[in-house]
């Protein structure tokens, strides 16, 4: 664990995800500031100890927050579309990969060690898949920035406990939680994560010691889901 206290930037911290990672960032005590970058503020944050600063910035244009980036340790980024089936693969591709791919060259600039993204499981930058290539070509980037760390973070299908995007959504909840039995093995990272655990396994990896690139999946979401407090 860091023994000096972190100083945290995020993006995509009002999505599902994100706001599960500031809940558990919020009760931890090596913590010492989070500044959240976004169009519009996220109301009553509170954290006792912890210095939250919350900036509204423009997600295509770096100009917009690079200046507030030096001075922190690591970068969560959580950005995405949420429904990619719903916009078009221009729109796609500014949101998931041209703009997330410019913050973490602005983190890398102002001197962030730790760069942590939410990806998806199965990506490749030679797929067929365009939602997969383009995540993957996203990830291809990361690495060819070299940070001292570079966590990416790899989910099938995130449980939510509510319906977010209708009908397909809420089959899915439904039955994704029926496979876990025939997803065994290799299989295994296909399984679906509760977005509290998933947020909880992104927030309390900072903590853990590690160099390098690291892909993570299901098992690891469960195994640092369940560590530390």
């Amino acid at each position: 664990m860091p023994t000096q206290p972190l100083s945290i930037v995020m993006l995509g911290a009002s999505g599902a995800v994100g706001g599960q990672v500031l809940q558990t960032l919020f009760g931890q005590q090596n913590v010492a500031r989070i500044s959240l970058l976004g169009r519009t503020p996220i109301p009553d944050l509170r954290a006792e100890g912890i210095v939250i600063e919350q900036h509204r910035i423009d997600i295509h244009h770096p100009d917009t927050y690079r200046e507030l980036l030096p001075g922190h340790t690591v970068a969560i980024c959580t950005l995405g579309v949420g429904q990619p089936s719903k916009v078009s693969r221009e729109v796609f591709i500014e949101v998931d990969k041209t703009a997330v791919a410019a913050f973490a060259e602005a983190c890398k600039a102002a001197g962030i060690r730790h760069f942590e993204l939410l990806s998806s499981v199965g990506t490749d930058a030679d797929s067929f898949n365009f939602y997969l290539r383009t995540k993957g070509e996203l990830n291809a980037i990361l690495e060819s920035l070299q940070f001292d760390r570079l966590s990416i973070f790899q989910p099938s299908m995130i449980l939510t406990p509510t319906n977010r995007y209708g009908f397909s959504q809420a089959v899915m909840l439904k039955v994704w939680p029926l496979l876990d039995p025939v997803l065994r093995g290799s299989w295994k990272k296909y399984r679906g994560i509760r977005v509290s655990e998933l947020g909880r396994a992104m927030a309390l990896n900072i903590f853990r010691e590690n160099s390098g690139r690291e892909y993570l999946s299901w098992a690891e979401f469960k195994a640092i889901a369940g560590s530390g407090k």
